[in-house]
């Protein structure tokens, strides 16, 4: 098994592309395909840069793609508060995503810092 997978954000970054997938296939958020895609690939985004930073060579080189990670955290929340405005998700529903959200990216953060990509 890959060492990425025993990293508790990744594991987290997998579940919370699969709420998002799950969150994204009914009601109106279902029909709107620029939104649902654009949600769904930067959700997807967190995992995948989450693995590819930890298999990398260098803690440097590591320490960016943690950072594109966390980057697309923040478009996610973004477009989650987004879909709250719009009416495609509840204040309840966009606080639980947000708050899974925020842990990924203060488990980022530690991993940037880890790495030395904060000085």
């Amino acid at each position: 098994m890959s060492k990425f997978k025993k990293l508790w954000v990744w594991q987290q970054a997998i579940d919370f592309a699969a709420e998002i997938y799950e969150l994204t296939e009914k009601g109106r958020f279902a029909k709107d395909f620029g939104l649902r895609n654009q949600i769904q690939r930067a959700v997807v985004s967190i995992a995948s840069n989450i693995a590819e930073g930890d298999e990398r060579d260098s803690d440097k080189q590591s320490a960016h793609f943690f950072k594109i990670a966390k980057a697309s955290n923040a478009e996610v929340i973004t477009q989650l508060n987004i879909a709250n405005r719009i009416g495609y998700i509840d204040e309840n529903c966009l606080l639980k995503l947000e708050t899974l959200a925020m842990k990924i990216g203060a488990g980022l953060y530690g991993l940037i810092k880890a790495r030395g990509g904060y000085k």
